[in-house]
């Protein structure tokens, strides 16, 4: 009798453990599964948040594009007034919504401190934002010799129709004569009637209020200083302008041609580069032609040639700002150009050629050569 009731006990007892199994199994079972949903739900929430920073970037440059589509209506002056300006203004109205990327010029110039928001005039132009690559040409009057429509052709015909929508080619007109003003807005809309009603090509101009009292008076006009001075000043300018239009700023001169898809062989190069801690990029040797630059990083070359543009030409500032920001302190300066090509990246062949003789500044001839093109 006894042992049936061990029996029966035991019985029990391996029913209770078979139950209890299949509870735990069950349990796992429903863990796992919650386990498999939760990190389903996971994957699921980075997909939206990836969508929806997509989403982010794609009305930012959206929300660019109506910025500059606002500023240019606003800019937009009536015809009757004889005006062939969109925005004669050099201070906007306390109102308009615009970049304040100008405002540094009050930092270092001071007659500009007690201006309102400062902005170029806009000639000609469709507010294109959010593509890769701005391309600025700085212009002034050479008096009977001109370059800048044969630097356009050259610039603009050597694009496809796909590179011409990812880009803007800025010219700006840094002369105080309105009279060479009106003649290149006249040979723009005459001569490339399709980039700019495109949206490519645009025309701007630095009102004579950017510019401090002494380097607009007639003696300094011709004077070898004052005239490097304005320079550094027009090209500042020009970076600010282009910066939030592009990802990538090209600088040129008004007197250059383009090699034969150089804008393709550009494109490629910046590309393919694995590295990003690269500091500028030389497509031509000379001057400042052909030097591409991360808008991001415009700011802080335009800060370092504001803070000396009374002490040396751009292209020598240049070579400052490289040596300040690459070389480590007490190094040999030989030691430090021995590791430039990592940060101060030559292209070669150069992709650009000089073809100005007559130089702008007044009476000198400059017969510079790349030998690399």
């Amino acid at each position: 009798m006894k042992a049936k009731n061990v029996n029966l006990l035991f019985a029990f007892v391996a029913v209770l453990l078979f139950g209890f199994s299949c509870f735990c199994i069950s349990r796992m079972n429903q863990t796992n599964n919650q386990l498999i949903n939760c990190r389903n739900h996971v994957l699921e929430f980075k997909e939206i948040m990836l969508r929806l920073k997509n989403k982010s970037e794609n009305h930012h440059q959206d929300l660019m594009q109506v910025l500059y589509q606002m500023k240019r209506k606003a800019a937009h002056t009536t015809r009757s007034s004889g005006n062939f300006l969109e925005k004669k203004g050099s201070i906007l109205s306390q109102h308009e919504t615009l970049p304040n990327q100008f405002e540094i010029l009050k930092y270092f110039l001071p007659h500009l401190r007690t201006a309102g928001k400062l902005y170029p005039a806009i000639a000609t132009s469709k507010g294109r934002a959010g593509v890769s690559f701005a391309l600025g040409i700085s212009t002034i009057n050479r008096g009977n010799h001109t370059y800048l429509k044969q630097t356009l052709t050259s610039v603009l015909s050597r694009m496809t129709p796909e590179e011409e929508e990812d880009s803007v080619v800025i010219v700006s007109v840094a002369d105080t004569d309105e009279s060479y003003l009106k003649s290149v807005v006249r040979m723009v809309k005459t001569k490339f009637r399709k980039q700019v009603q495109s949206g490519v090509l645009e025309v701007i101009s630095i009102p004579t209020l950017f510019y401090p009292q002494t380097l607009l008076d007639k003696k300094t006009k011709t004077d070898s200083e004052s005239w490097q001075i304005k320079q550094v000043l027009d090209f500042c300018i020009l970076m600010l302008y282009a910066q939030p239009k592009a990802t990538y700023y090209l600088q040129l001169e008004d007197d250059i041609v383009a090699k034969k898809m150089y804008f393709t062989k550009m494109k490629d190069f910046v590309n393919s580069l694995t590295s990003k801690n690269w500091f500028f990029i030389e497509f031509s040797v000379l001057g400042f032609i052909g030097k591409l630059f991360r808008s991001k990083d415009l700011t802080d070359f335009v800060h370092f040639f504001l803070m000396f543009y009374e002490t040396k030409p751009i292209d020598i500032l240049l070579d400052d700002i490289f040596l300040i920001r690459v070389c480590i302190s007490g190094e040999p300066v030989r030691s430090c150009l021995q590791r430039k090509k990592g940060f101060r990246i030559q292209y070669r062949p150069s992709l650009f050629q000089h073809v100005g003789t007559q130089s702008s500044f007044p009476g000198r001839e400059q017969h510079l050569k790349d030998n690399y093109y």
